[in-house]
């Protein structure tokens, strides 16, 4: 099996960059944002604040054609084009932005950033502000007395990049699972900001089942001796924990039909028979290790941990609830979502269709086929294309 097979399989949001490659790829450059200091929305202050961001297209002179891309929680800023002309892979949204695509670059102004506590700090095209920076005021990584950040905190630092560029209003705000999270922070807190919004496999409230799937994600890593309560930088890693904790994101963000159909009940070993000894494995379980294993090498635990706490602190505009939430948003939406997700499950979504519309909203939505689940948000977004493109040219 290929490695771009396994990742689909595991259900790696990051495999989502596998995905053809067009000839006439733009070129993209990866940029930093500074803040000299940031103050979180519960209070804390953390200085020298750097995320990693790019562009697609060109920003018009009156500033009115830009579009706000936000990432999925194993993403980051790179959602379409290529660094260099010869990298094997595009951004994970290329089949939707770019030259006359559905989010077509030739007429809008395309930008996308790096969240605070990014996963993929191994990553060169990563920059971020986290629990692995130096503390300017220690000399040493902050761990785990970084502050608490939130998916509003992430929004706030994404203004204050966007107001840097002298952009008063976004014509829309988007983006796929923590990324739709953004979107609809950006909606409920910034509305005089936003003109409309296309928030994919999400939904717009933090429930408590949710709450508990993040926590579950987050296990292996405290079960981990390496983790050492997050006092681990220029020691040995918690990558065991790691690896486990992103095989458990794998499989929650596959669907069984893929993960039947590629593995198809085989065995890992072909002369090892799992009835036979606990040490024999089913292909699926080392697919799903091997994925989870190449995804902590350049990943880091604090920020997985982090990561997982900001999703849980989801409220957008700081509401109590799904319908509160829904009535601090004003901007027409566009809801992309996969009925067979297991990490947003349809009804979920629907939910938050129903108390948009309930609030006054206008609301359009695009339901996503595959058998990928809640990957068919990254990887299948071409079958939305038209309905896209008619949405933000309208």
């Amino acid at each position: 099996m290929t490695f771009w097979k396994s990742c689909l399989v595991a259900g790696v949001l990051a495999a989502a960059t596998f995905a053809p490659v067009a000839a006439d790829d733009m070129i993209v450059e990866k940029k930093t944002f500074a803040l000299p200091s940031y103050t979180t929305v519960a209070g804390a202050t953390i200085k020298d604040v750097k995320i990693g961001w790019e562009a697609y297209g060109t920003l018009a002179a009156d500033k009115s054609n830009a579009i706000l891309i936000n990432h999925f929680f194993s993403g980051n800023s790179h959602a379409a084009g290529k660094y260099k002309a010869d990298d094997k892979l595009p951004g994970y949204w290329d089949a939707i932005i770019g030259p006359g695509k559905a989010i077509d670059t030739n007429k809008y102004y395309v930008i996308s950033s790096d969240t605070l506590v990014n996963l993929n700090t191994g990553l060169p095209t990563t920059v971020t502000t986290g629990p692995a920076t130096v503390n300017p005021d220690t000399g040493k990584p902050y761990g785990t007395t970084f502050p608490v950040v939130s998916i509003a905190d992430f929004v706030r630092v994404e203004k204050a990049l966007v107001e840097s560029l002298g952009i008063k209003k976004l014509r829309m705000v988007a983006g796929a699972s923590m990324g739709a999270l953004q979107t609809y922070e950006w909606a409920a807190s910034n509305p005089e900001m936003v003109d409309r919004i296309m928030p994919v496999i999400g939904t717009a409230f933090a429930d408590d089942f949710l709450v508990g799937w993040l926590d579950v994600w987050a296990d292996p890593i405290r079960a981990d001796q390496n983790w050492n309560g997050g006092d681990y930088y220029g020691k040995e890693p918690p990558l065991a924990g790691l690896a486990a904790a992103l095989k458990v994101v794998s499989h929650h963000a596959s669907h069984w039909e893929i993960t039947d159909e590629v593995n198809a009940g085989a065995w890992a070993d072909p002369a090892k028979d799992p009835a036979k000894s606990l040490d024999a494995r089913f292909k699926v379980q080392a697919t799903l290790d091997a994925a989870g294993a190449i995804r902590a090498k350049v990943s880091d635990a604090n920020h997985f941990l982090y990561l997982v706490k900001a999703n849980q602190l989801y409220a957008p505009g700081g509401a109590k609830s799904l319908d509160e939430a829904a009535a601090k948003i004003r901007a027409p939406a566009l809801v992309i979502y996969q009925p067979k997700d297991l990490v947003f499950p349809g009804v979920a979504v629907e939910a938050s269709i129903a108390a948009l519309k309930k609030a006054g909203n206008p609301v359009e939505s695009i339901v996503l086929q595959g058998k990928r689940g809640h990957l068919d948000g990254v990887l299948s977004m071409a079958q939305a294309a038209d309905a896209i493109r008619a949405f933000v040219d309208k």
